[in-house]
């Protein structure tokens, strides 16, 4: 690429200094002057320069060619063919023996197998592509005996599934001799059809965790990033096709409903293929590899876990979100203490919050779980804060938003969750201002947002919670708590909240007190609310005086100093 951008350059300022050159001869033709010595572009540019941008581009031609004669058409060649020979292994035949197609198919298959290892050194470009071809027909014609036939050779499903096993074996024993990543996810992939193939459950369940482990192993040995994700996909496709009736093996396409507890395979395939990310030998760095495992494997657990969730409603489905969330943040908690993960850390902890939060909606009814949802963000927070992760901060806040608005939508007046709303946004802000320095933030925006949302949630859920004639009385009292927190935390934003609560009151009894046909709530909400203004104004000139006299005392002493 480097040779491609160098020639064209060179090319550019070649034809550049070309149009520069006839500008420049057409100028002197008029002005009738004549250089003695003119000098050619080509001539400014060394011919060696010249010669070797045109063997780069030659070169680079080249390279694409003979990239797509020698390597691509090989593996589409080898991809082709077999597809004609699955195609010849499963016509219809008549009046033969029906054993002779999948014979035909073992001899071809193993002499296309005994070809690639004799061109494994010749054409090791295409030596391996030809020896998994073999190995996948060699597959076929064992499924043969059974499928994609008029008369099967063999009517014993057990038979079949041992056979598909042991080339299965094969095929994983000759991947590790070879040490090649598509020999080896291949041979994986035969295993999980011969799981399918078996169409018993808990065999499926079994050999999927088998499988998971040896994707593992494969992983931690020879580091191969892509069959870990590869095998994490089909470890969960395979348990979705059989969640789904298994319909490979011609059953109707409908919800298996007879076995809950498959379930609890989904966590045991999450926690094995976890291990090939948390086991790895290079822990300080977090690439794309690792980030997309970690994704991929939650996303294919949850998945299939809110499948079932929404199309087989069970009382006991709680039991395993909550399993779930426990799983997943000592996952989190595993990836932090390990290597102090920070995106690895992030997804499994926040599957770990979403598993718990499915239960709350599952288990309690609306507004109720409103309710724990909020309290649970302070669990959040408080985890987040020993990750020392700034993300899952973010990630709570929008959530803890996002749920608010649906409540708001949904049921608004309750003013129990207003108000438990409103407690947790103070507390979240105090806890992040508590432990600000391991989240190494740098501004108050967090802050600044949970109080923010308590300012107006609070005298929303007062406004719902009290009597009319005591909501002006509760704000003003709601103004004062603000204001004491102010004098024991040393803070000014809570001295801001508590000036703006009080011009909210104030607003509320000029609007609505002055228009009550209660004649008593008038005189109690203008009596209570001038004396608290009265009282903040007399606290604020009293401090005001106070740190001017300060100010003086300072300066007096330090002129004394001075004059000393």
């Amino acid at each position: 690429m480097t040779h491609i951008n160098n020639n064209s350059s060179i090319s550019e300022i070649i034809n550049y200094l070309r149009k520069l050159e006839q500008r420049i001869t057409k100028i002197e033709n008029q002005l009738n002057i004549h250089l003695p010595d003119e000098t050619k572009v080509e001539e400014m540019i060394p011919k060696e320069k010249l010669e070797s941008t045109e063997i780069d581009t030659e070169e680079s031609t080249d390279k694409l060619e003979i990239q797509i004669g020698q390597f691509w058409f090989a593996k589409m060649g080898i991809f082709v063919f077999a597809i004609g020979v699955a195609l010849l292994l499963t016509f219809p035949y008549e009046n033969i023996p029906t054993f002779l197609p999948s014979l035909f198919g073992y001899i071809l298959s193993v002499s296309i197998i005994l070809l690639g290892y004799r061109w494994k050194k010749i054409y090791p470009h295409i030596a391996g592509y030809i020896f998994g071809g073999g190995l996948a027909l060699l597959f076929f014609a064992t499924l043969r005996l059974y499928f994609f036939s008029l008369q099967s050779v063999t009517t014993s499903t057990f038979l079949e599934v041992f056979l598909l096993l042991c080339i299965t074996a094969l095929s994983i024993i000759l991947s590790l001799r070879w040490k090649s990543q598509y020999i080896s996810g291949l041979s994986l992939s035969f295993g999980y059809i011969s799981a399918l193939v078996s169409g018993e459950a808990y065999f499926i369940f079994s050999l999927n965790v088998i499988l998971a482990i040896l994707i593992v192993f494969f992983k931690l040995k020879y580091e191969w990033n892509g069959l870990l994700i590869y095998g994490t996909c089909i470890t969960y496709f395979t348990h979705l096709i059989w969640f789904l009736n298994n319909p490979i093996i011609g059953n109707e396409l409908s919800i298996v409903s007879d076995y809950p507890h498959h379930l609890l395979f989904l966590l045991i395939y999450a926690c094995a293929l976890s291990l090939g990310i948390l086991l790895r030998k290079n822990k300080l760095i977090e690439g794309f590899f690792v980030i997309i495992n970690a994704f991929t494997n939650l996303a294919g657990c949850l998945s299939i876990l809110l499948i079932h969730t929404l199309v087989i409603p069970e009382s006991n489905i709680t039991i395993y979100y909550i399993l779930a969330s426990i799983i997943f943040l000592m996952l989190s908690v595993l990836f932090w203490r390990r290597e102090k993960s920070k995106y690895s850390n992030f997804f499994y902890a926040m599957a770990g919050y979403f598993a718990l939060s499915t239960a709350i909606i599952i288990q309690f009814d609306v507004p109720d779980f409103f309710v724990w949802l909020c309290w649970q963000s302070l669990l959040v927070i408080s985890t987040a804060i020993w990750f020392r992760s700034k993300i899952i901060v973010i990630a709570n806040f929008i959530i803890y938003v996002l749920i608010f608005l649906v409540f708001l939508a949904l049921d608004g007046r309750n003013s129990v969750v207003n108000l438990s709303y409103g407690i947790v946004a103070l507390s979240s802000a105090r806890i992040l201002n508590w432990r600000k320095e391991y989240l190494d933030l740098k501004t108050e925006k967090m802050r600044n947002a949970y109080l923010l949302t308590a300012l107006f949630t609070i005298p929303y859920a007062l406004y719902h919670l009290m009597p009319e004639s005591l909501i002006s009385v509760s704000w003003v009292m709601l103004a004062i708590f603000y204001y004491i927190m102010s004098v024991i935390l040393n803070n000014k934003k809570y001295r801001w909240m508590a000036l703006l609560t009080l011009l909210l009151t104030l607003s509320y009894v000029f609007i609505i007190g002055i228009s009550s046909s209660d004649s008593t709530y008038r005189i109690v909400s203008f009596l209570v609310l001038g004396t608290a203004l009265l009282l903040i104004s007399i606290i604020y000139a009293r401090n005001r005086t106070k740190t001017v006299l300060d100010k003086e005392i300072t300066i007096n002493e330090e002129s004394k100093v001075t004059e000393e």
